[in-house]
């Protein structure tokens, strides 16, 4: 199989798909390829929106790739319409990959349409962030796989959630590839099995495009380093074994999710699951491996106290308009679960960073991350409270409840939030030396990535 060749010609992709251009494109690929093509429905969103999937090829082993598991991340989805397209218009890629193919472009229609707002650009920090949707760990695909474990027990995976678990279980696929993607740093992966002879080959597919490696902390203090921006699958038991190292509250009191696509297909078969993560905005010094004039230990604390800052600011613009909030209001749900870890978890990592390499002095990249990065990440909660507020607004007037005290309560916070989001992305401009990467270039990361991954799965 020539990667190379497949990496080229992937097109200069200048906008994200919707959900609807999404679904036409993949209608039309299984009509244009009726004899290699085969569309299925996977099964339906909580809206009752069609989860469209794609079989594609012939191969002995099975491969499952899936998007937007997470919403606001839909660099997947444009890596599964380029890759969708080769793997049909290309009979020696489909062949020499040894695979038949289970794509699905896109798990979450729902909550992926919250986030077209961005989708077409301009692409800077304020337009992303203003536009930005996640829903809580709650309703998201990725994290509501079923899962027993310890003192924390969770069986209740959402209809998307249960049509990739279909589509395990019918295929059992020796291949996963979820597709993912961060906001700002630099490119990383996970990967359930330790194939140390592929690392550096990862690594090169971002370093030859241009994209920062991201040198920073982890994701999560859970996380377990494999190699230089290379992390071992993280499932929710091990964010559980972390918390119940550090904290001093119950572990499944702050869970309040089931676990991972990857721990799922690793029960049903010996299934290798990879995770690219890369970013649509970086700034060089996330790769910067040299001393800064602070201790890891320090960076750690200014991230402690500007997150708790930080809470308890969203805190206050919530406090006036919970009254009003509704369940099924979707914009609020993560604010609400951010504010409660961190009033219970920052102690676990104050704990967490006792340990000795932390007296070492931090590496610029950890800087960043800590202090500036840091504070994008907290903005997008500001975006999803004048949303929330918004969305209150909209309903109470369309039910005919609108009094003014409600609509003035809400007019406050939803004032307050936007103007707070627009201070603090004028402050990032500032502080950041920000790229924007080329669409095009994240998807041939992703997709040299997954075939590097799928080819040497063949060979284990």
């Amino acid at each position: 199989m020539n990667i190379s060749k497949i990496v080229e010609n992937v097109p200069n992709y200048e906008v994200f798909l919707t959900v609807d251009e999404l679904d036409a494109s993949t209608r039309q690929l299984a009509s244009d390829y009726p004899d290699i093509v085969t569309l299925f429905e996977a099964g339906k969103s909580r809206a009752g929106h069609p989860i469209l999937g794609l079989k594609i090829g012939d191969g002995e082993k099975n491969a499952l790739c899936f998007a937007l598991p997470h919403p606001n991340e839909p660099i997947g989805a444009m890596t599964l319409e380029y890759m969708s397209r080769a793997l049909a218009e290309d009979e020696d890629f489909r062949r020499k990959s040894g695979y038949t193919w289970y794509i699905i472009k896109c798990v979450d229609p729902d909550g992926t349409k919250l986030n077209e707002g961005w989708f077409k650009g301009p692409y800077n920090i304020y337009n992303y962030i203003k536009n930005f949707f996640r829903p809580g760990s709650v309703q998201q695909v990725e994290w509501t796989f079923p899962v027993t474990y310890r003192n924390l027990h969770f069986n209740t995976p959402m209809p998307e959630t249960q049509a990739i678990m279909k589509v395990i279980d019918e295929t059992k696929p020796e291949f996963l590839y979820s597709l993912h993607n961060a906001g700002f740093g630099g490119a990383y992966w996970y990967i359930t099995h330790e194939y140390e002879d592929i690392y550096e080959d990862l690594r090169a597919t971002a370093v030859k495009h241009g994209v920062a490696l991201h040198l920073g902390e982890p994701e999560s203090p859970s996380c377990t380093k494999l190699s230089e921006a290379i992390y071992k699958m993280m499932g929710i038991t091990e964010e559980y074994d972390y918390l119940e190292k550090y904290s001093d509250v119950a572990p499944e009191s702050l869970i309040t999710c089931g676990t991972t696509s990857a721990d799922y297909a690793l029960e049903k078969n010996d299934c290798v699951t990879l995770l690219t993560e890369l970013p649509y905005f970086f700034d060089a010094r996330i790769q910067d491996m040299s001393d800064s004039t602070i201790t890891r230990r320090e960076a750690i604390e200014k991230n402690i106290e500007m997150n708790q800052k930080h809470c308890k600011k969203m805190d206050e613009f919530l406090s006036g308009i919970r009254k009003y909030i509704v369940p099924e209001n979707p914009f609020v749900i993560l604010v609400e679960q951010m504010i409660t870890f961190t009033k219970s978890a920052e102690g676990a990592k104050r704990k967490w960073a006792e340990a000795p390499e932390f007296e070492l002095p931090a590496k610029v990249s950890e800087v960043l991350d800590n202090t500036v990065i840091a504070r994008f990440y907290n903005s997008l909660s500001a975006g999803l409270i004048a949303r929330g507020a918004e969305y209150e607004m909209e309903r109470l007037k369309k039910e005919g409840k609108a009094d003014e005290q409600a609509l003035a309560d809400l007019e406050d916070a939803r004032s307050r939030a936007a103007a707070y989001l627009i201070e603090s992305c004028e402050k990032l401009e500032q502080d950041l030396d920000y790229t924007v990467v080329p669409i095009q270039k994240l998807v041939q990361i992703q997709i040299e990535s997954g075939l590097i991954v799928a080819s040497r799965r063949l060979r284990a």
